[in-house]
C-alpha cells in the first residue's frame, strides 16, 4: 500500500484499533516493512488523527505487555505440539 503516508497512517491506525493484531501482522497484511507500520503509527499518526493515535498506543501497549507469554506458548507449542493450552495450569 503505496501512496500518501497521512493516509496510509490512518488505516493502519484503524486496522489497528478494530482487529487488536501486533504491528507485523499489520505489516504483513498491508504488504508494508514492520519499520513503516510502527514510524506510521507512532510519528506520523500523532501529527494526522491525536485521538486514533492514543486509542491505537493502548492496543499496542497492551500487545507488548503480551508478547512474553505468546512467546512462552509459541516455544510451547514448538516443543510439545499435542499438549492443550488447558495444560499449562496443571
Amino acid at each position: 500500500m503505496k501512496g500518501n503516508p497521512e493516509e496510509r497512517a490512518v488505516a493502519l491506525g484503524e486496522y489497528i484499533l478494530e482487529t487488536g493484531q501486533t504491528v507485523r501482522a499489520a505489516a504483513k497484511v498491508f504488504g508494508i516493512s514492520k519499520s513503516t507500520v510502527h514510524k506510521d503509527v507512532t510519528s506520523r499518526l500523532r501529527r494526522v488523527n491525536h485521538s486514533l493515535y492514543d486509542e491505537v498506543q493502548k492496543v499496542l501497549t497492551q500487545n507488548k505487555q503480551e508478547r512474553h507469554i505468546r512467546g512462552g506458548m509459541a516455544t510451547r507449542h514448538k516443543y510439545h505440539p499435542e499438549e492443550p493450552a488447558a495444560a499449562q495450569g496443571e
